[in-house]
């Protein structure tokens, strides 16, 4: 029996009132599959799985939107203090769908809004955000103080992965395992990930103890942003100038 499947499970409702934060600080690490094991096992916190119906794992698939020219691509990637990110995301196990509007501080914290949409009854006939959907992500670009774009918003890349949730119930945060990580722009070009895992705390502005455990490893926070990386990974003629490392390193195994 592995680590994950001996943990003790916990419900939605449980998870989002114990580390339910929407502002928090993400950390990321890419970590071989073969080193996850070894990373849980151990860790002397008290972990619990996010569990529903019996699933601990879950499928993800998000579908990023941007401007024509990129705005929020380019806006992370010269590292605006304040920039943004929409996307759809889809649980695909459950069949529920969100749109999510994530802001980043000046102080480096995230903060995301959402509201759940049906799976394709929010775009116009070439996929742009449309009605509803277009009001809210303005709106909330707007009260972020995000410069909010004129033109539309178009899919520009999808992913899909398969993600385990740990509850660090010591610490009130969230940990998170994304497996099989593939990322596919409009044009149906491809990459995947094939012996990494992307490992994510989510907590507070200090460092938690998963944190401490990975940099024992010989592990560092790295600049991974699925949307960002995934087109640089899949446009060379983007500057990956902030993510060259990562995209670097994952060229070698993707």
């Amino acid at each position: 029996m592995s680590t994950l499947d001996a943990l003790a499970g916990i419900g939605l409702a449980d998870l989002t009132a114990r580390a339910g934060l929407m502002t928090r600080v993400d950390r990321k690490y890419l970590v071989p599959r073969e080193e996850i094991e070894d990373l849980l096992e151990g860790l002397t916190l008290d972990l619990r799985v996010l569990e529903i119906e019996g699933r601990r794992r879950f499928a993800y698939r998000s579908t990023y939107y941007d401007t024509g020219g990129l705005d929020a691509f380019r806006a992370a990637a010269t590292g605006r203090r304040r920039r943004w990110k929409v996307r759809q995301r889809d649980y695909v196990d459950t069949g529920t769908s969100f749109l999510e509007v994530k802001t980043r501080t000046g102080r480096g914290e995230s903060s995301k809004a959402r509201i759940a949409v049906t799976a394709d009854g929010h775009g116009t006939a070439d996929g742009c955000l449309a009605g509803p959907a277009l009001d809210f992500v303005r709106g909330q670009l707007s009260c972020a103080r995000c410069a909010v774009p004129a033109g539309p918003l178009l899919p520009a890349l999808t992913t899909t992965y398969d993600r385990t949730t740990l509850l660090v119930a010591d610490e009130d945060s969230r940990l998170t395992i994304d497996q099989a990580l593939e990322w596919t722009d409009p044009d149906g070009h491809g990459r995947r990930l094939q012996e990494l895992t992307v490992v994510e705390t989510k907590a507070g502005t200090r460092p938690g103890s998963v944190d401490r455990a990975l940099w024992r490893a010989g592990h560092r926070p790295q600049r991974l942003s699925k949307y960002a990386t995934g087109l640089a990974l899949l446009d060379a003629d983007l500057s990956a100038n902030r993510w060259h490392r990562t995209v670097r390193g994952i060229a070698r195994t993707a």
